[in-house]
């Protein structure tokens, strides 16, 4: 088997415009690599046929651009025209979409190829992509243990380089955290960066679209395709600009924070003292760092409990054997008792508990007493967010409060799913951009991810401080 997907990006590019190589090379290589790994079940379903198809009608053309060719992956909740896309859901197992989602049609316009649909919590809900319809994923350099969701199956795609690049979504960390657990970079950006049409709506007003990459440079330069203000979405904002721009440049006389949440005993200490490595490094670096309080952070977790699966109830009302995707093959007597088994069928156990608990939020008098008194703390957490942010360039810590954990570990806790996302919760809340990068190994040789936090719409920051500490910090080698 080639190794031409070991290469960088630009290397590839280069031997791409040489005629060197051709773009069915990497996307047989890329196929070779999902069959010799299958075991990882990172994929739901394969694009296979037609990225050959397409990779053979690429070899005539001019490499007029970076990502000319290269493979990429894309999460099972991104709809693609012509291509299953499940949401790793029994509700949706047969659900061929008629259209493309923004983002997807941005990546056929750079002349990218989709290699398959990536496996994921079912309906994004879930941290440990353990939910999934069609079983957990691996983790990458764990095959015991979680790969992390809801964006499990993206980030151990480019944690064993199946596909160099792929896609994610992230509504309470779920681009970061299983990044964190594969030893990948993945940045869940500013809400309104990048459009939401086509996306299969968990939380609306913390859903984002995210790159999920093997590196800092690839990242920024995956954001540069998906940006874009989109008239389908509303939410979404005009901004062009190229990402990669300040990556290489000092990060001498930076401010940056660290929250005291972040650096509190419920974080392992392993993971804790890597992060205060980071900060020795930088503070020798001349990067100035205090420890700073955030109002009602220690509240994110409830909050988000109510805001999204509030949220949720109402987005997944429309899955209920009517228009699309599964249907319960019962006798029934009535409208109601086709949606009642439907859902009961077609839904997971934890899918179901979500969606009960936001229907209860949503109910009544509830909505004022639990959703609308949320949206006010909520505001809070923002506003305290932009204060600490309007005197420092960012805000950092680790991603997650320990390491991936093992397959089958806290799968029937109803609590655990939240938890984990301590740590990435708050920046979803306050539409902040966040990523998660590498910084080293502890001494089970799983991944520490340290979380950058920017000021909203910017990433280039963020690219700038993450790139330097790729490069520069040596305790973050990944071996």
């Amino acid at each position: 088997m080639s190794r031409y997907l070991d290469l960088s990006i630009k290397k590839i590019n280069e031997k791409l415009k040489n005629k060197e190589i051709t773009p069915l090379d990497l996307v047989n290589e890329c196929f070779d690599r999902i069959e010799e790994n299958k075991e990882y079940n990172a994929f739901i379903t394969l694009n296979k046929e037609e990225a050959i198809r397409f990779a053979k009608s690429l070899e005539d053309k001019e490499v007029d651009n970076l990502l000319f060719g290269i493979p990429i992956a894309i999460k099972d909740n991104i709809v693609t025209k012509d291509l299953k896309t499940t949401c790793a859901s029994k509700m949706l197992s047969n659900f061929i979409p008629i259209y493309d989602a923004t983002v997807i049609k941005k990546i056929k316009e750079k002349n990218m190829i989709i290699v398959g649909k990536l496996n994921m919590d079912e309906f994004a809900m879930g941290s440990s992509n353990q939910t999934s319809f069609y079983g957990p994923v691996l983790n990458s350099k764990d095959k015991t243990r979680v790969a992390g969701g809801s964006s499990g199956g993206s980030a151990t795609c480019v944690g064993m380089n199946m596909a160099p690049l792929a896609l994610g979504s992230d509504t309470g960390g779920s681009i970061r955290q299983p990044s964190a657990f594969n030893g990948i970079v993945g940045l869940k950006p500013t809400y309104g960066r990048v459009s939401r049409y086509g996306l299969i709506a968990f939380g609306s007003s913390l859903d984002q679209i995210g790159p999920i990459t093997r590196n800092v440079y690839e990242n920024a330069l995956l954001l540069n395709v998906l940006c874009g203000k989109d008239e389908k979405d509303l939410t979404s904002v005009d901004t062009s600009e190229d990402f990669t721009r300040l990556i290489g440049e000092d990060i001498s006389d930076m401010k940056v924070a660290v929250p005291k949440f972040y650096m509190s005993d419920v974080i392992n200490p392993e993971i804790r003292n890597k992060i205060e490595e980071v900060i020795s490094f930088i503070e020798k670096n001349n990067v100035k760092v205090d420890y700073v309080d955030i109002d009602y952070i220690e509240y994110s977790v409830p909050l988000y409990q109510i805001i999204a699966l509030a949220e949720a109830s109402s987005n997944l009302a429309r899955f209920d054997g009517v228009r699309y995707g599964y249907v319960t093959d019962k006798k029934v007597e009535s409208i109601d008792d086709m949606y009642k088994y439907t859902r009961k069928e077609g839904f997971g156990d934890e899918v179901k508990r979500r969606l009960m608990i936001g229907s209860y939020v949503l109910s009544g008098k509830n909505a004022k007493t639990y959703y609308y008194k949320a949206l006010k703390i909520r505001k809070s957490i923002s506003d305290s967010f932009d204060e600490i942010l309007s005197k420092y360039d960012l805000i950092i810590g680790p991603t997650t409060t320990d390491f991936a954990y093992k397959i089958g570990e806290g799968e029937t806790d109803a609590i655990k799913s939240f938890t984990d996302d301590l740590l990435t919760i708050p920046v979803n809340m306050a539409g902040l951009p966040g990523m998660s990068i590498p910084v080293g190994y502890g001494n089970n040789k799983l991944p520490i991810g340290m979380q950058i936090i920017g000021n909203k719409f910017d990433e280039a920051k963020m690219y700038k401080f993450a790139s330097y500490i790729e490069k520069n910090f040596e305790g973050g080698k990944l071996c």
